[in-house]
């Protein structure tokens, strides 16, 4: 399924003809870079200037929203009576309707070049433009490819006046490049509240544990776990979950509790397991006064780039902004590329990023 729209090139007009951004600087081997320019020359220059075709393991990106909307500092860091008419722009989004949704394809195609075949793309966007963004990104990436529509709750109950629902939440499109992506299993600490309603018994040293069948469905002919333990077979169609004498070693860790009528149960304890798989809606809220407009929950990035990449790994994001992300990608022993057209996003980003190791580069004005 594609979108027609007005304007829309091919694939191949659009990485033939677009032209790579040139650099004032040199590229040296640092491997953490933060370049200004303006992003989609920038996308060219990696890919056919520096080869790094397949080479990147996660892509991050925060685009505009198409808002019509211009971004200042002043809006990120004060209330609406301290603002002044002097802030100076961050940045402008004032991109509509097809225009915006072929400046971002453009771009996507572009990522999707430089992603390798174990890498994924996590997109940010609205409830407003984000049905349209997925149809690209199901075009671009696969619908197979398709991963996860998470929804963000971003900030505390407003009270607008408008005659709708109060807006609480934004989307991260979640897209894999194949079906070999990595993926480190994020998990959530159980809360108090689940532990006792989950975890209802308590031993003697007060800690919380359940009970689990030491059986499992399916039934086994001529292996251990379809023979007597302790003069019990498994009930019929079922198997034991591991061999006799591995049950022997739990029941002496008193790791098996037995009924009064002598039926055994292995013991699971709260304090022993990894969480609860963690679902596809996050609350990360955004800092309500951030020094940069639009800035994310660093929480939230860490999230991101630990369930979707590994140490030593290659991070992107092409519309760094504050360098929220690269400073999460450092945080957790990655590598990165940052890039923003925006000298603010730009002063932010190297304030945020002055203790950690990166070579700046520019793009030369022509």
């Amino acid at each position: 399924m594609n979108l027609i729209y007005d304007g829309k090139k091919s694939e191949a007009e659009i990485l033939a003809q677009t032209l790579p951004a040139k650099l004032n600087s040199k590229w040296n081997s640092a491997p953490n870079k933060l370049i200004q320019g303006e992003n989609l020359g920038v996308l060219k220059y990696l890919l056919d200037a520096q080869n790094l075709g397949s080479k990147i393991d996660l892509v991050y990106i925060d685009p505009p929203f198409a808002t019509g909307k211009n971004f200042s500092i002043g809006d990120a860091r004060a209330n609406s009576i301290s603002r002044s008419l002097t802030d100076k722009i961050a940045y402008t989004d004032n991109l509509s309707g097809a225009r915006f949704l072929e400046f971002l394809r453009e771009r996507l195609i572009f990522l999707r070049e430089l992603m390798s075949e174990k890498s994924s793309i996590y997109l940010h966007t609205d409830n407003k433009i984000g049905h349209y963004v997925k149809i690209i990104m199901d075009e671009i990436f696969g619908v197979s490819n398709f991963r996860s529509d998470i929804t963000r709750i971003k900030c505390n109950p407003k009270n607008f006046k408008r005659k709708a629902f109060g807006n609480i939440k934004d989307v991260i499109l979640f897209y894999s490049k194949s079906k070999n992506a990595t993926w480190n299993e994020p998990r959530e600490a159980f809360s108090a509240k689940e532990i006792k309603k989950l975890f209802k018994k308590t031993d003697a040293d007060g800690r919380f544990y359940t009970t689990i069948p030491l059986h499992a469905p399916g039934e086994t002919k001529g292996g251990k776990t379809g023979k007597s333990w302790r003069g019990i077979f498994p009930p019929s169609g079922r198997h034991w979950r591991t061999a006799p004498e591995e049950l022997e070693k739990l029941d002496e860790k008193g790791l098996i509790e037995w009924s009064k009528n002598g039926n055994p149960r292995r013991k699971i304890y709260a304090d022993e397991q990894k969480g609860k798989k963690k679902q596809d809606i996050w609350e990360y809220k955004d800092a309500q006064f951030p020094v940069y407009p639009t800035e994310k929950n660093l929480e939230m990035l860490k999230t991101i780039i630990s369930a979707s990449s590994n140490e030593g790994e290659l991070i992107l994001d092409c519309f760094c902004g504050s360098g929220t992300t690269l400073f999460a990608a450092n945080e957790l022993g990655r590598n990165w590329i940052g890039i923003d057209e925006s000298l603010e996003a730009i002063k932010a980003a190297k304030k945020k990023l002055e203790n950690i190791e990166f070579q700046f580069l520019r793009q030369k004005v022509l």
